[in-house]
């Protein structure tokens, strides 16, 4: 069984920074797979924002955060981490993990930042940023 626990939400000042951390268990091959990080914000879509290929380590960027967030996975702890520097009240919502186990090779950037590429979802951690 497939499980994602997110950590690290809180409040914080706009041009302040956050690292959001999700750790995976049941997950046999860190190597063989996606993991990603979307947002829900009230009255908005979900958006994917971020996500990182286990094999290459090739990451790929909503262009909202690009510059901005980083994203890093560390197989050896199972853990796949969201750094938010320059945070913008944009950017508040809710952050939630995801994985694609034995992810498949996409022609198109956008598509890693699908939420139907994932097959596995945390249950998310609140971002609040304030002016």
């Amino acid at each position: 069984q497939v499980q994602l626990v997110e950590s690290g939400g809180g409040s914080v000042q706009a041009g302040g920074s956050l690292r959001l951390s999700c750790t995976s268990s049941g997950i046999s091959d860190n190597t063989d797979n996606c993991m990603g990080w979307f947002r829900q914000a009230p009255g908005k879509e979900r958006e994917g924002v971020a996500t990182v290929r286990g094999d290459s380590g090739r990451t790929y960027y909503a262009d909202s955060v690009k510059g901005r967030f980083t994203i890093s996975q560390n197989n050896a702890k199972n853990t796949v981490y969201l750094q938010m520097n320059n945070v913008t009240l944009e950017d508040t919502g809710v952050y939630v993990c995801a994985a694609a186990p034995r992810c498949l090779v996409y022609s198109y950037y956008s598509d890693y930042l699908r939420a139907r590429v994932f097959r596995f979802w945390g249950q998310g951690t609140q971002v609040t940023v304030s002016s």
